[in-house]
């Protein structure tokens, strides 16, 4: 079981922005940027590329709706969108706001944010999700 289940089965705490049954969106503990959210289907798959269509079609819908949420919530210029996947082998999206292409950089230094800060931003985040 990956972390990313443990968090989704309430295992592990997270900072939740939206979920429905069948993928969960949580704020990113090592933020590139304020309201770097990763996106996640709650059936574990390692590669995004494994995914049945369906699937892979759910969950890109779904992190679609989670960008539009975002928008509404930071004043970033665009939503930027990068799957990795060498981290956690559980099929991941990053969702971070950008306001210039070095934001995507993972390599920089990652925001330090109190559990307060995390907490509001997934609330903000939360209230413009539109199921």
């Amino acid at each position: 079981m990956t972390i990313f289940s443990k968090i989704i089965a309430g295992e592990i705490p997270s900072y939740r922005v939206a979920e429905d049954e069948n993928y969960y969106a949580f704020l990113d503990i090592n933020p590139l940027a304020e309201g770097h959210t990763l996106v996640v289907p709650k059936k574990e798959v390692d590669y995004i590329f494994d995914l049945e269509d369906e699937d892979l079609r759910g969950l890109i819908v779904f992190a679609k709706k989670v960008a539009a949420a975002m928008k509404k919530t930071f004043p970033a210029p665009k939503i930027g969108i990068t799957v990795m996947g060498l981290d956690v082998p559980h099929t991941h999206i990053h969702l971070i706001p950008l306001h210039h292409a070095d934001d995507m950089n993972f390599s920089k230094e990652k925001l330090k944010l109190t559990p307060q800060e995390f907490t509001a931003i997934a609330d903000k985040i939360a209230a413009q999700f539109l199921p």
